[in-house]
């Protein structure tokens, strides 16, 4: 079986609004392995998105535990800039909105976290270039985020959520501006992430389409996590 890359354990995230503490996660605790493609699906508002902000290291829980990678590393104990760094080699992340910078090309755009990590810019540059190829946008390498469709803007997202190798890719309603074409295109890429390169997949979304095409499928419903 393959191993355990995240697990988390009893997770609780509340915020506190005009004196009134607001439970957004209650409890969660599950695993994802290598290789896995998991769907968390559930209703806007049932707590998706900010548990996979926390099982992302981009946000804090407000109690629990998150462990990464075979020495089970615990993210909650490195500092902010420590999690940064982890964040850019571990972890990718595509998002409803590519947040693409729009002064530079396809190319350049794919580069980013890998110019960030120290990488040369001419190796940077191959690494980004045969991804955009895989992803099938070979003839828009140079090519800015305003001269391509959205469903291209999203696989060069895609493209630059991966050029790292993580060892976890996790999307947030990714494929939500998107018709059922280009859709299904965005899911086949994640797919062939999985297959080629042993990428795990995690995504939240509301689309039972796109959720049933993954391997493993859990639901929340009112801050916590059932078998779905």
């Amino acid at each position: 079986m393959d191993h355990v890359i995240l697990r988390a354990r009893s997770v609780f995230k509340e915020f506190v609004k005009e004196r009134e503490r607001i439970q957004v996660v209650k409890g969660v605790s599950l695993d994802i392995h290598e290789r896995d493609c998991l769907a968390i699906m559930g209703a806007s508002g049932a707590g998706k998105s900010t548990l996979l902000q926390i099982l992302g290291a981009l946000d804090r829980p407000s109690q629990g535990e998150i462990f990464f990678g075979e020495k089970s590393v615990n993210l909650w104990k490195m500092s902010d800039e420590e999690l940064s760094d982890f964040r850019n080699r571990n972890l990718g992340f595509v998002f409803q909105f590519h947040y693409l910078l729009p002064e530079f090309s396809a190319v350049e755009n794919v580069m980013m976290p890998a110019l960030i990590s120290g990488m040369d810019r001419d190796q940077a540059s191959k690494k980004a270039s045969e991804l955009l190829r895989f992803v099938g946008l070979g003839e828009r390498l140079d090519h800015k985020p305003a001269e391509l469709s959205g469903g291209e803007q999203q696989r060069v997202a895609i493209a630059r959520s991966v050029i790292l190798r993580p060892k976890l890719l996790l999307g947030d309603e990714l494929t939500g501006n998107l018709d059922s074409e280009n859709s299904r295109k965005v899911i086949d890429l994640l797919l062939d992430l999985n297959r080629e390169f042993g990428i795990a997949i995690l995504i939240v979304t509301h689309d039972h389409d796109v959720a049933r095409r993954m391997k493993r499928v859990l639901t929340m419903r009112d801050g916590k996590i059932t078998n779905s």
